[in-house]
């Protein structure tokens, strides 16, 4: 499992040694707060479960860093996607959804 993070693909895969840290860690950030992993991991530990995410093209970090999966009904797993799910900001109070340019 480590020896594929050792592998120069999976770095070039990502962009590099930081995108790929950046990746892993928010990646098992959604899996505690419960995402549920994009692949077949039976028994395997959640590092395991990213890694294998990452050389399967299932996840990536998009041009503003946060992760994105190339399935788009898949978004509905990552914690904080909709409002409402475990890890969403909540509005501040009184605000408004929208606000007009006028006010």
């Amino acid at each position: 499992m480590l020896d594929e993070l050792k592998e120069e693909g999976i770095v070039n895969k990502v962009g590099g040694r930081f995108k790929l840290s950046t990746l892993i860690q928010k990646r098992m950030v959604a899996l505690n707060t419960g995402a549920k992993p994009l692949v077949e991991a039976r028994g395997a530990d959640k590092l395991a479960v990213v890694i294998q995410e990452i050389l399967q093209d299932k996840i990536y970090l998009d041009a503003a860093g946060d992760v994105r999966t190339n399935n788009q009904t898949v978004m509905a797993n990552l914690p904080g996607a909709y409002p409402g799910m475990p890890g969403a900001t909540a509005p501040a109070p009184g605000s408004t959804a929208r606000q007009s340019s006028d006010e």
